[in-house]
């Protein structure tokens, strides 16, 4: 499975095409709506989210509500478009126009500069319009797409903010995946421990109210994974390193770990490797999941568990100091729409990404032109892994 993503913050439209999809395999707008609803969701959201309520059209690869095989199109129209048809305007306008809403103050921790210098644009709304934390929009579509398939195939994915602000949130220990779901869905912070929700609240219009934003780090879930997806035969083959591609490829976000993650540079191995354990009904398991899910860059049955840090919206309503890239005078930076924080709507686009790579793996060993051939193919290799 493979995809490519289109469209500007506040263009008419984004688009996604994924191509690689079984026939066969239900799917209908709403899967994908759900999805785009969650990204939306969380306390401490900014004012687009009033504008935009996301909806997908499906404008090819399904029909009667089952995927063709063929290239899958999903487009999101852009509602604020209406308000910037000029400054976005795909045909040649005057001068004059081209100064409406023109960015020469770049923002810190943003790709305006550093992109504006990279392809010589002397307006650096041409860098922010596609770098903008909007393209998620379509990773968590395409994610939704991934997400049915895998629910299809008894693969569950569930995302929860495990920090946010420097506010740790405790997570039970033993929780199934639907219950991380649950609770998780039942939190406008997406956290797992109610007693830190308003603490975090509060927080959060604290940092709104001083004009500044907040990070924090997201967990994601991925239960009833098969043994073995990924591979330990090459670099490229890992599918831990593809996820941590994929979950370093969120906008802002700087690091990512799984199991205990850093921890494990301060214990030594007896208190890290996950031992070995086997029985008639569920075939090898491990005593502990330190490592994740993973070994040698393969599933090892276990869950998957990886987290990813969001660093602060570099967006900020008092802006650091920057350089007017037409004068080289010293400048506040320009400031756009923001939020006070989007830690947990990322947790959302973190599960959507990271169950895009799993989709992917599972096509990748069980590949099929058609659907039903490939549930076949994931039940007899299950058969197969607890009988070795």
């Amino acid at each position: 499975m493979r995809f490519i993503t289109a469209g500007e913050s506040h263009g008419p439209e984004l688009t996604a095409i994924i191509e690689g999809l079984p026939a066969g395999m239900p799917l209908s707008p709403e899967d994908i709506n759900l999805e785009l609803a969650r990204r939306q969701g969380g306390y401490g959201r900014g004012g687009r989210m009033l504008i935009e309520k996301d909806q997908v059209r499906i404008t090819s690869g399904i029909r009667h509500g089952k995927t063709l095989g063929s290239p899958l199109t999903l487009v999101v129209e852009n509602k604020d478009w209406k308000n910037w048809t000029s400054v976005m305007s795909i045909e040649e306008v005057s001068e004059k126009e081209k100064k409406i809403r023109r960015v020469n103050k770049p923002r810190p921790g943003h790709a305006d500069l550093v992109g504006g210098i990279k392809y010589q644009h002397d307006d650096l709304r041409n860098v922010l319009e596609r770098s903008s934390a909007r393209e998620t929009t379509m990773r968590v579509a395409i994610g939704a797409v991934a997400k049915k398939l895998l629910k299809e195939l008894n693969i569950e994915v569930a995302g929860h903010v495990a920090i946010l602000g420097g506010i740790k949130a405790e997570i039970p220990n033993n929780l199934t995946v639907k219950e991380i779901q649950e609770r998780s869905e039942n939190s406008d912070v997406r956290v797992l421990d109610p007693s830190v929700e308003q603490d975090i609240r509060d927080l959060i219009d604290k940092t709104k109210k001083n004009g500044d934003t907040i990070g924090g780090v997201v967990e994601v879930v991925v239960g009833g994974v098969p043994i073995g997806l990924g591979s330990y035969v090459q670099w490229d083959r890992k599918l831990d390193a593809k996820i941590a591609q994929a979950v370093t490829s969120i906008n802002a976000f700087k690091g990512v770990e799984f199991g205990i993650g850093f921890e494990m540079g301060f214990k030594p191995g007896s208190q890290v490797m996950d031992e070995i354990v086997w029985n008639e009904a569920t075939g090898y398991t491990r005593t502990s999941n330190n490592l994740g899910g993973f070994e040698g860059g393969m599933t090892n049955g276990m869950p998957i568990i990886v987290r990813g840090v969001m660093k602060p919206i570099p967006t900020l309503y008092k802006p650091l100091q920057s350089v007017n890239i037409d004068t080289k005078e010293p400048y506040k930076a320009s400031v756009e729409r923001s939020d006070s924080t989007a830690v947990p709507a990322a947790s959302v686009v973190c599960e959507a990404v990271v169950a895009t790579e799993v989709a992917q793996a599972m096509l990748e060993k069980f590949g099929s032109d058609a659907f039903a051939q490939m549930k076949e193919e994931v039940e007899s290799y299950r058969r197969y892994t607890q009988t070795f």
